[in-house]
């Protein structure tokens, strides 16, 4: 007996009301400026960062999130700007094009 059952026990008259439960929307903020994705060596090993993102910061940091499961690699979020571990460049700019912001590619 679940716990809906108890509670039709308990209040046979009570009617059961569904509530329409808000999706919450995964849609990230586009902006008109380019987001800058560039190379960098830290300590020896490559990076790419990724900045100029005007939007909110939950919005960036659910952008990272994506990049990270997306490609299977290492990263943060610090300063305005995401950090991923490696050079992921042409897969970041294809990812975030395809989301439909316009991507400038720096260094190298």
């Amino acid at each position: 007996m679940d716990l809906k059952d108890q509670l039709k026990n308990l209040f046979p008259d009570h009617q059961q009301v569904e509530e329409e439960i808000e999706q919450k929307s995964d849609e990230i903020w586009m902006q008109d400026d380019p987001i800058i994705c560039k190379y960098e060596k830290r300590k020896g090993k490559p990076i790419t960062i990724i900045e100029g993102y005007t939007g909110a910061d939950a919005d960036f940091k659910k952008l990272a999130r994506e990049i990270k499961t997306t490609l299977s690699v290492g990263g943060s979020f610090k300063n305005e700007s995401i950090i991923i571990q490696g050079d992921y460049r042409d897969k970041i700019m294809n990812i975030l094009k395809e989301k439909g912001f316009k991507v400038k590619r720096v260094g190298g």
